[in-house]
């Protein structure tokens, strides 16, 4: 290095570095023979696959037998969304609310059940048992309660919905 040139980041004193990081423990333990640290040489390039992310079927198996979880919890909720989007019946978009929060429950408890789930698998077992199973069951609760003519009351959520709108 030339008297004048501004030092490199990290290396305040201006001595010149060889490719290898240079010791913490003092400042001039890679200029006496101290010890050296080496670059890492490997990059990451993809995230880990989540617990139980591999096959739920052999590889011989198609690819749609392969996530047969996924394609179940999929297949359940779009059940659910075409019954509500039709409205065949006066209670269609009850029926097909809870069709879509079932759904979730099934993902929670294939999550639990089996070892290996596939694209089912986004996070780690128990986040995911979690996030599926709270999910699932707010969606069947609000679609009980849901007005007019509730399937299901609850006494409490009404006083504080009087205490709050009144």
């Amino acid at each position: 290095m030339t008297p004048g040139t501004p030092a490199e980041p990290g290396n305040p004193d201006g001595a010149e570095t060889t490719g290898a990081l240079r010791s913490t423990t003092s400042p001039d333990a890679g200029r006496k023979g101290g010890p050296r640290r080496r670059l890492p040489t490997v990059v990451t390039t993809d995230t880990a696959r989540p617990e139980g992310g591999g096959r739920a079927a052999p590889g011989s198996a198609p690819a749609p037998a392969r996530q047969w979880p996924l394609i179940t919890v999929l297949g359940l909720a779009g059940i659910g969304l075409l019954v509500v989007g039709t409205d065949l019946f006066p209670q269609a978009f009850r029926v097909g609310t809870i069709l879509v929060g079932a759904a979730l429950l099934t993902g929670a408890a294939l999550r639990r059940a089996l070892p290996s789930v596939g694209m089912l698998a986004v996070r780690s077992r128990f986040t995911d048992m979690i996030t599926y199973g709270v999910m699932g069951g707010l969606i069947v609760l609000l679609a009980l309660m849901v007005q007019p003519h509730p399937w299901l009351r609850v006494p409490f959520l009404e006083d504080v919905l009087h205490l709050t709108v009144t």
